[in-house]
């Protein structure tokens, strides 16, 4: 099963300094058929204004990714973590029994990224931060493992939840698959470029939720960065 959800029909929330998409049920918006897949709670498509963001907030029970799509987002946390992290790279959040933390785009340009939240595989646990760079030419035509509860295995930064999180960079023509366990949930967003999905067409942001699929094949109708979750 390959549902297409358009990024038009997702849910939407203008608030001046940031501009958020949301393709689950979030905040204000809410949507019962649309309230996670798997093990997937939360994606967030951001664009967050110069020198705004996120001032300090609590989470708990949370594997948070962020995918910075363009600009940088600096964080900085209750645990004394700071980090800058640029375009094309990612940062992890284990929330466990809690954490505060603060986002800002402290440049002169917009920020835009993936905020993507998965459910850890139990609640608790000691909280944690982490960033790494994945420069786009190592998934210049290849899945590159950017986080999983497997990290010494993938190279990938840590989670603490059945989950994976991949990316790749496809030129324009050339296709890439995977071999998904059909009894996962798949969730796929092209953060550009107009993609085929098993043949199945999705443009730039649209939501592409999978499962019950052996094989995975995607094509790049033009070049495109896609990012996917894979979870229980």
């Amino acid at each position: 099963m390959i549902e297409v959800r358009p990024f038009a029909s997702l849910g939407h929330a203008q608030h001046g300094w940031l501009d958020a998409t949301h393709h689950f049920s979030f905040a204000d918006y809410h949507d019962p058929a649309r309230m996670g897949w798997g093990r997937l709670r939360v994606w967030n498509d951001d664009v967050i204004a110069p020198q705004n963001g996120f001032p300090p907030h609590p989470h708990r029970d949370m594997e948070i990714i962020t995918f910075v799509r363009t600009g940088v987002i600096s964080h900085q946390d209750s645990l004394g973590n700071k980090g800058r992290t640029a375009a094309g790279n990612v940062q992890v959040m284990s929330a466990g029994t809690g954490i505060r933390h603060s986002e800002y785009n402290l440049e002169t340009t917009p920020t835009t990224l993936f905020q993507i939240w998965i459910l850890p595989d139990a609640p608790g646990g000691e909280s944690g931060w982490g960033q790494r760079e994945f420069p786009r030419a190592d998934r210049f035509g290849r899945w590159t493992v950017l986080a999983s509860n497997r990290p010494e295995a993938d190279q990938a930064l840590p989670i603490r939840a059945d989950a994976n999180v991949l990316a790749a960079s496809i030129p324009a023509g050339s296709r890439i698959s995977l071999s998904p366990d059909p009894a996962r949930h798949q969730y796929l967003v092209a953060a550009s470029g107009r993609i085929l999905v098993n043949s199945i067409s999705a443009t730039a942001r649209d939501g592409v939720a999978i499962t019950g699929e052996a094989t995975l094949v995607v094509e790049a109708a033009e070049d495109a960065e896609v990012v996917l979750v894979d979870t229980a």
